[in-house]
């Protein structure tokens, strides 16, 4: 069957679809006025969401209540720059110093954060080795900026996972230190983590939307955030 999904899906996308099939399972599949990625054997409905995840906010509201949903993300753990011209040759490559991992997801998890705690929905994180193919540099635009080719994405290999089925989950990747030293602020969050600031800030923000973080007052003008009591059980 080819449905929209297919149509709008990148090699990316595609790649880890098929990487996520298995005999019994069913691509494309039309619900409604849905189409899903991948109807499981045992019913689960698979969603592999390259970009944010709003779009998926319609389906998940008309779906999650009656469905186990599953949304896999994929991120860039390894990426390599590579450069080809118009007939597909290799011009250059290189590996890029960004690096990406599980805390990513809360970049997405902004949309819909307290949703982790409906117990139908899963959230796979899929950290991949990708190659980001891009065109050569098109020097510059009239107004000075570089123009740059954003490319397309392509898997090489997926090395790990991780999977949040629950607020426990997301509460887990807290660094034990930094929990056990009582109420900390989004800094030293960053800090702890190893992430840039505005990072922090959405996991933060997606934390109290689960209640797995809650308002401890204040240090200075910057907010203190807690452990809530619940959010381990």
């Amino acid at each position: 069957m080819s449905g929209i999904g297919v149509l709008r899906e990148g090699p990316l996308h595609a790649a880890v679809k098929d990487l996520l099939a298995s005999p019994g399972d069913r691509a494309e599949v039309k619900f409604g006025r849905f189409v899903i990625d991948l109807v499981r054997a045992d019913g689960e409905l698979v969603e592999v969401q390259t970009g944010g995840f709003s779009p998926l906010g319609p389906k998940l509201d008309a779906l999650l209540d009656d469905h186990r949903m599953r949304i896999v993300h994929p991120v860039a753990a390894r990426r390599r720059i590579v450069r080809v011209d118009a007939h597909g040759e290799v011009l250059s490559s290189r590996r890029s110093p960004l690096r990406g991992g599980v805390l990513d997801v809360f970049d997405r998890l902004v949309s819909f954060p307290s949703l982790l705690a409906h117990p139908n929905l899963t959230v796979e994180v899929l950290l991949c080795a990708e190659d980001h193919i891009r065109a050569p540099e098109a020097g510059r635009s009239r107004s000075g900026r570089r123009r740059r080719d954003p490319g397309e994405r392509r898997l090489v290999e997926v090395v790990g996972s991780e999977v949040l089925s629950s607020p426990s989950d997301a509460a887990a990747l807290l660094p034990p230190a930094l929990v056990a030293a009582g109420a900390f602020t989004t800094r030293e969050l960053s800090a702890a983590l190893g992430c840039r600031m505005v990072l922090a800030q959405r996991v933060a923000y997606c934390l109290r939307g689960m209640e797995v973080l809650v308002d401890a007052g204040k240090r200075g003008r910057a907010p203190l955030h807690a452990l809530a009591r619940t959010a381990l059980a």
